[in-house]
Formats: structure tokens, sequence, C-alpha cells
């Protein structure tokens, strides 16, 4: 199986914060043979701008040495189907041009995002979007998404109504 993780799992595992373990156990599976990890340049971007904010020098320097000797292949190109499914997403969810991308991703590998993000929506919204929790999304978070994806449907389903109205009046 093949794993493709969003930039908050490395930030997560860099922080110590919680899921961080999951993460670790995912990188032991990697170093194994057991699954393959991989990482879009564009979601290791994020991780890379994260810890030049927060970090020292040194441990910005740490981090790159510790990511290159790691399991993690990082996918350096965007291929045409990643292109089309990315932009699939982008136009139907309210989610980041990362996120989009990592999901388009993993869909076109056959492979699983990996992601602790609250600003995801939740998986089962998405279709054929193949996410693994490494830790809960925010529930309000997810609340306020859920909310927002409720009234867009409302919406599309009053617009339809309404054009077959129109068009048996013609």
């Amino acid at each position: 199986m093949t794993y493709i993780l969003d930039a908050c799992a490395i930030i997560a595992l860099i922080n110590k914060e919680p899921g961080a373990d999951k993460i670790i156990n995912m990188l032991e599976q990697a170093a194994a043979g057991e699954i393959t990890i991989a990482m879009s340049t564009v979601n290791f971007i994020e991780t890379y701008y994260d810890q030049l904010r927060s970090k020292t020098p040194a441990e910005v320097q740490e981090f790159l040495e510790l990511i290159s000797i790691s399991p993690i292949n990082m996918i350096h190109t965007i291929v045409e189907a990643v292109t089309r499914e990315t932009s699939r997403l982008k136009a139907a969810y309210s989610i980041s041009l990362a996120d989009a991308i990592g999901i388009g991703t993993a869909i076109n590998l056959n492979g699983v995002f990996v992601t602790g993000d609250g600003e995801l929506i939740e998986p089962e919204t998405v279709e054929h979007a193949p996410i693994l929790w490494f830790r809960p999304p925010k529930e309000k978070k997810a609340k306020a998404l859920r909310r927002t994806l409720e009234e867009a449907e409302r919406e599309l389903a009053d617009a339809k109504r309404r054009i077959a109205e129109l068009e048996a009046k013609k």
C-alpha cells in the first residue's frame, strides 16, 4: 500500500503533536519495506516553510537531513492525471490546493492520503477520496464544513428544480 503524507503529518511528527506515534509507526513500516510512503513536493514545501518560520537554522538543517534519509519518496512531478483530479477536487470542494494535490496524487497512485488537517473536509464527503486520519479532525471545523456542503447541495437542488420548471413552461 502507498501512503501519501500531508504536510501536517510531518509537522506533527517534528513537533511531537497528537498522532505523531502513528506517523512514526508508518515510517518504521516503510523502512522495513512493508508499505510505501510518498509526499508531493507541494506538501513538502508547506512542511519546509513551517520549519523556516518556527525553527532555528540549525534545526531546519537537521530537519532537511532527516527527511533526506527517511523512507519518504518525494514526488517532484505532477502528472496530467493528478492535474485533472486536483482540478476536479478544487472545483468541487473547499480545500487547499496542496490538499487537493495530495489527494489527487493518492487517487492517481491508488494510495491513501494521510492527514490530520482540521481544515480538510471529512473523507466521506469527497467521493473516491482515500483519506487516513492520523488524528481526528477538529469537530467544530468538520461540522461547519458539513453544513456548508449541505447548503450547497440544497442550493444546487433548488437550481435544478427551477431549471426544470422553466423548461416545463416552454
